[in-house]
């Protein structure tokens, strides 16, 4: 995830997520890093690299993984090393229009708990039926693809995503 990080700063990226388990995958660590700087891939150390370079710092988790790696990270001392965002994953990445994984709604909720101020994002399946149980959960920011762009009116699926979180979050 680290050989990215400058390219989209360049682009204008204002936040930069990546995956814990791919920062700690052994093919992380032997990705091409800039040579100018030490290669970083433990999620602390990209952390700090992603804000060294300008951008907040979001950290996501598969349903495989427990939330509780997540733990040490958001105690980190220094404010340079804390994610600004974390995204929990209601379904498996990579492919669009998959169902909503209720069972990964307790990773939001003990977030929200311990955080209550952390950006909680959560991404997968969401929709009309769903975003009411993310938002209950705790998240305060969502992703929608297939419930955006497949209605007949992404304005209004829009307005509707963004209505049930405020509602929630108030």
């Amino acid at each position: 995830p680290q050989k990215w990080v400058k390219e989209f700063k360049e682009a204008g990226c204002d936040l930069y997520c990546f995956h814990y388990e791919a920062a700690i995958s052994s093919t992380a660590a032997k990705e091409p890093a800039d040579t100018s700087t030490n290669r970083r891939t433990s999620p602390t150390e990209l952390i700090r690299y992603i804000h060294e370079n300008g951008m907040q710092a979001g950290i996501a988790i598969k349903p495989d993984t427990s939330v509780d790696v997540l733990w040490d990270i958001l105690e980190q001392e220094d404010l340079l090393d804390r994610p600004d965002m974390v995204l929990v994953m209601t379904v498996y990445p990579g492919f669009g229009g998959q169902k909503f994984m209720a069972s990964e709604l307790p990773k939001v909720n003990a977030l929200r708990t311990k955080y209550p101020d952390l950006n909680i994002e959560v991404d997968g399946g969401l929709g009309e039926g769903t975003v009411d149980q993310a938002a209950e959960a705790g998240a305060n920011v969502i992703v929608a693809g297939s419930a955006v762009f497949n209605s007949q009116d992404p304005a209004h699926a829009i307005a509707m995503l963004r209505e049930a979180v405020e509602k929630r979050r108030k």
